[in-house]
């Protein structure tokens, strides 16, 4: 009778839980998915953009140009691209979370890479698309001179921001990383292998496509359609673990 009572005594397991995952965790999950979304549409009103104003040139003058006559649209897609890395951090943080039950250090180290990741690209405040706040000013400043010699001097300064905007991107690299890493940790997860697989093949991409930028040319674009994907994925799986509720 006293060995029953004490079984009877034992808490209650949730098994329709899987295994390594906190449910208390709900409200950051849901925030993880709404985050996601955000993200992709974030990507999309870029694109949609495109169809309205010409892709920004690369050249210095050029450049100082068209934001003059496209100031809309490059003010746009620069907050857009920009911007993306604030619901990117929500996102990195819910799957670290998500999987820490899978294995720590693992997600702690995806998490880290990627919080790390968007809070370079914020305080860079740059997009590899030549997108930069810096060059907005170098434009209105091309605009209210007419002197050779300063516009000439302005264009060497846009055309210096270019090329650094347009380098290798640490920030863009570290992104590719965490994604990479927290896709890993999936595979032996309840996130789902599909997802998974795709986040390793992202990753990977990534790595190699923000590592050879400024050689690969329109070949980053491949690594650029995997990107919302991935997240549109991570989003939806996010939300499934969001819904459910705590034992």
């Amino acid at each position: 009778m006293t060995v029953r009572k004490a079984r009877t005594n034992l808490p209650s397991v949730n098994r329709a839980e899987p295994a390594g995952l906190d449910p208390s965790w709900a409200p950051l999950y849901r925030a993880g998915a709404l985050s996601a979304l955000v993200f992709v549409l974030l990507v999309l009103v870029p694109v949609v953009l495109v169809f309205a104003a010409p892709i920004p040139p690369t050249d210095g003058r050029a450049l100082l140009e068209y934001i003059d006559a496209h100031r809309f649209v490059y003010l746009t897609e620069l907050v857009c691209f920009v911007g993306l890395s604030v619901p990117a951090l929500v996102v990195f943080a819910a799957l670290a979370v998500a999987l820490k039950g899978v294995n720590k250090s693992m997600a702690a180290i995806g998490g880290l890479f990627g919080i790390a990741s968007e809070t370079i690209a914020l305080a860079l405040g740059s997009s590899p698309q030549s997108l930069n706040g810096g060059l907005v000013v170098l434009a209105d400043s091309y605009a209210a001179t007419s002197s050779g010699a300063e516009r000439a001097s302005l264009v060497s300064a846009a055309d210096a921001l270019i090329a650094a905007t347009n380098a290798v991107s640490w920030a863009g690299v570290l992104t590719a990383a965490a994604i990479l890493v927290l896709s890993l940790t999936m595979r032996t997860g309840h996130v789902g292998r599909v997802v998974a697989t795709l986040g390793v093949v992202t990753g990977a991409a990534g790595i190699v496509a923000e590592t050879l930028r400024p050689m690969i040319g329109s070949g980053y674009a491949i690594y650029g359609l995997l990107l919302p994907v991935w997240f549109a994925l991570v989003g939806w799986k996010l939300r499934q673990l969001g819904r459910r509720r705590t034992s």
